[in-house]
């Protein structure tokens, strides 16, 4: 996969997508908005199981209590954890649709390095053109579209623009 001015080329096609809404950066900090420079691996696929059907084999359902840590201070840092969490969160199970299927990549992760920013996923947008706050999005049929074909270490180049 590989991201370009005008989508997300993959397998033949170009997926539309948007991205951070501080553009893209090789400086990436916890709170900037911005999509990172680089090659990203996939390492996991998250949905939710009452809203849509398992996309792929390998992909772990989102539950009520699911949540994501991007405390810089908490040692569980950019990983999934649970409720009850006190340290700083952002919920996986959503009201909105934005997160019913989530492809995550290996940004800042497994060793993650405080303050250089958390999550950076695969999900569907709210709108096309629609900024993220980092992540890549897409629209709900793309994006299953592209989790039905993807693997567990599939990379995604982001190449400085």
């Amino acid at each position: 996969m590989v991201l370009t001015p005008t989508g997300l080329r993959f397998a033949g096609r170009r997926l539309p997508c948007s991205i951070g809404k501080g553009g893209i950066s090789a400086a990436k900090r916890e709170g900037d908005g911005a999509t990172p420079v680089g090659i990203h691996r996939i390492v996991g696929m998250l949905y939710r199981p009452d809203r849509i059907r398992r996309p792929n084999d390998w992909a772990l359902p989102i539950g009520p209590r699911d949540l994501w840590s991007d405390d810089g201070r908490d040692p569980a840092y950019n990983t999934w954890v649970r409720a009850p969490y006190a340290p700083s969160h952002e919920r996986l199970r959503r009201a909105d649709p934005l997160y019913d299927l989530v492809l995550v990549t290996d940004w800042n992760w497994p060793e993650a390095q405080p303050g250089a920013g958390s999550a950076i996923f695969l999900h569907q947008w709210r709108r096309p053109g629609s900024p993220t706050e980092g992540c890549i999005a897409f629209s709900r049929a793309d994006l299953h579209w592209l989790a039905a074909r993807v693997l567990p270490g599939s990379r995604i180049i982001v190449p400085a623009r």
